[in-house]
């Protein structure tokens, strides 16, 4: 079981852009490890540094295995980059691990080309689409300080006022706490 904690909505380093990560070393390795048991551990399929109070480029993916719920493909995406993207946008179901209990659907590219680098700070670059392409970029949003609820119209998000404004007084009751 994970020690990391989930920030949530209303905690200010979720708002914060990213530094890209320049030491690729055993303590990355290490917080890299611990943020996918936090990502197992909270049900999660993805979990950017920024919702566990750290402020650097990258972020952990667990895609469940077809044909086996209880295995995942865990990929660790480091300064990640979108160089290309279609046009076609697809419009998805998403929820986040700093927003629990709000799901939105979504408009994402359907398809996008992406270079980054590993844990050892070797560059890749792989072009994906669909789900995994979906949850890139939902979590290269959080490195940029963009949540699911900018994603949204304005609409939704003055329906979703409730239930935000619940999750900030949480996250202020954390804080004093801490």
């Amino acid at each position: 079981m994970s020690k990391m904690k989930i920030r949530i909505y209303g905690d200010p380093v979720l708002r914060q852009v990213s530094e890209d990560v320049t030491e690729f070393d055993e303590e990355l390795q290490k917080v890299t490890t611990e943020m996918v048991a936090a990502m197992i551990d909270n049900e999660g399929v993805g979990l950017a540094a920024p919702q566990v109070g750290i402020l650097e480029r990258f972020l952990v993916i667990g895609l469940p295995v077809e044909g086996d719920e209880d295995k995942r493909r865990i990929f660790v995406i480091i300064n990640p980059e979108i160089l290309e993207h279609s046009e076609e946008s697809v419009i998805g179901e998403e929820g986040c691990l700093s927003l629990p209990d709000i799901t939105e659907d979504v408009s994402r590219y359907n398809s996008i080309k992406v270079r980054f680098q590993d844990i050892f700070g070797e560059f890749h670059e792989i072009a994906t689409e669909g789900y995994f392409a979906r949850v890139i970029q939902h979590e290269t949003d959080h490195l940029e300080g963009v949540l699911l609820v900018d994603r949204i119209s304005p609409l939704k998000r003055s329906l979703l006022r409730g239930k935000l404004k619940r999750l900030r007084e949480q996250q202020k009751e954390i804080n004093v706490k801490a």
